[in-house]
């Protein structure tokens, strides 16, 4: 086991990786701007370097500080959370050239799962079953782009190859639209991720958004924890996650698993993962997969009772999975909403300084946040400030339990989107179960201003 870790992250990720080390006796080292420096788990780290002023540009994502602070800090590993460089290749790639240990995938398995396009081939030869659409980047020739859209049927998605966290991405629903679509979405991507190959998916019009999660070893071990709902989303951003996915039969997920963890036995991943589908008259279509820990991971470990982060670090310090796929049981059920610093319907951002923090709890009530009473949002990064996650015998329960937690929380000095988690736990379609991803925005437009 590693003896120092150094954390390449901040906010709640950051905490929680500072957690993981603390109860696996590792010591770690916390990155941080300068607008980060008074955060809780800077505080509370063994030791802390500051490695550049507030923009993201010039401290987390500033790869040579990093890799700097690691080495003057003589840490063994650097675990990147999510967001930033998580799921960078280069980074990980230089972060083993450097002598350490990345905790996650290989840089090659990065590199093949971040290009949407390979991604979708190396799936389709593990028989993964994926949304109908273009083999590969869309051509040049217009005429041929159109013969395409016309076999795979309109409405359509253009997407970018090297995209993510919902941006290069627009929908066609006309021949008349598409070529102009290609284009600007050809120079979104290229100004966003550097990478201007689009392809053309089929546009599903009401489906949900379920995910597997897995965890692999490097000698080929490998187990799925079930799957999670992320379907009530924004702009393609989620807003509120549950586990398991309510109207699916077992057996159904159990297959999708097996496929899933034979897939990452082929390409050989190592660490935790999370394959993307989306799921619509009974069928699954493989979208994405994010080699990193995810947001919501929470209610996967709240159901399963498996720490994926401690399983993180285990992994990448060379111990084998001690799971097998026997071992893992889904109990109850967990839904965990997304506390944002900003207007619950405007989605402005809320950065300032808190002057008031309260905290639900009760039965069944995690809290992950590293805010307090004092603490000063920062205006420069993601605006998620906090997670609450309601776990329950049932889903009933769980939900109960997150209505009377969101009703509990109280924060002053800042706005926070914990309104609109009341509305949306509040509301009946909710309550029933399995909405698609289209919901939540077409319930936002029907709002009164």
């Amino acid at each position: 086991m590693f003896g120092k870790i150094l954390i390449a992250n901040r906010g709640e990720i950051a905490l929680r990786i500072q957690r993981a080390c603390r109860e696996l006796g590792i010591k770690t080292v916390v990155v941080h701007s300068m607008a980060d420096a008074e955060a809780k788990y800077v505080r509370l780290a063994d030791e802390s370097v500051c490695i550049g002023p507030a923009p993201s540009s010039q401290s987390y994502l500033n790869i040579p500080a990093i890799i700097s602070a690691a080495e003057v800090t003589d840490a063994e590993a650097i675990h990147p959370g999510y967001g930033f460089l998580a799921e960078n290749a280069d980074f990980a790639e230089r972060v083993e050239q450097s002598g350490f240990a990345f905790i996650g995938p290989r840089p090659e398995t990065i590199r093949l799962m971040g290009d949407k396009i390979t991604a979708k081939k190396a799936m389709k030869e593990a028989g993964v079953p994926c949304v109908p659409g273009s083999d590969g980047a869309l051509p040049d020739d217009p005429d041929e782009i159109r013969r395409i859209a016309r076999e795979v049927g309109y409405p359509c998605f253009i997407k970018a190859s090297g995209g993510g966290g919902g941006r290069g991405m627009r929908v066609v629903r006309s021949e008349a639209a598409l070529i102009n679509s290609v284009n600007l979405t050809r120079q979104e991507a290229k100004a966003a991720f550097g990478n201007p190959e689009v392809y053309l998916e089929k546009y599903l019009e009401n489906p949900r958004h379920i995910e597997i999660q897995v965890l692999c070893d490097n000698f080929r071990n490998a187990v799925y924890l079930g799957e999670r709902d992320c379907s009530m989303q924004r702009r393609n951003q989620k807003i509120m996650e549950e586990a398991p996915a309510i109207g699916i039969p077992r057996r159904v997920i159990d297959r999708l698993g097996k496929r899933c963890v034979e897939a990452c036995r082929r390409i050989g991943y190592r660490g935790a993962g999370t394959f993307e589908f989306l799921y619509e008259n009974g069928s699954f279509y493989f979208i994405e997969m994010n080699t990193r820990v995810q947001v919501e991971h929470p209610v996967t470990e709240m159901v399963t009772g498996v720490d994926i982060v401690a399983a993180q670090i285990r992994i990448a310090s060379g111990e084998k999975l001690t799971l097998r796929q026997r071992d893992i049981q889904i109990n109850g059920h967990a839904i965990e909403c997304r506390i944002n610093a900003e207007d619950p319907y405007t989605f402005v951002p809320s950065p300032g300084r808190v002057t008031a923090w309260h905290l639900p709890g009760g039965p069944g009530i995690r809290i992950d946040t590293h805010i307090f009473a004092g603490y000063t949002v920062p205006p420069y990064y993601d605006s998620l400030i906090a997670k609450i996650i309601a776990h329950g015998h049932t889903r009933e329960q769980a939900l109960a339990r997150m209505r009377i937690a969101l009703s509990e929380f109280a924060a002053e000095g800042i706005r926070t989107n914990v309104r609109l988690q009341r509305d949306i736990t509040s509301d009946e379609m909710v309550r029933l179960g399995g909405v698609s991803i289209h919901y939540l925005e077409e319930k936002l437009k029907q709002r009164q201003p």
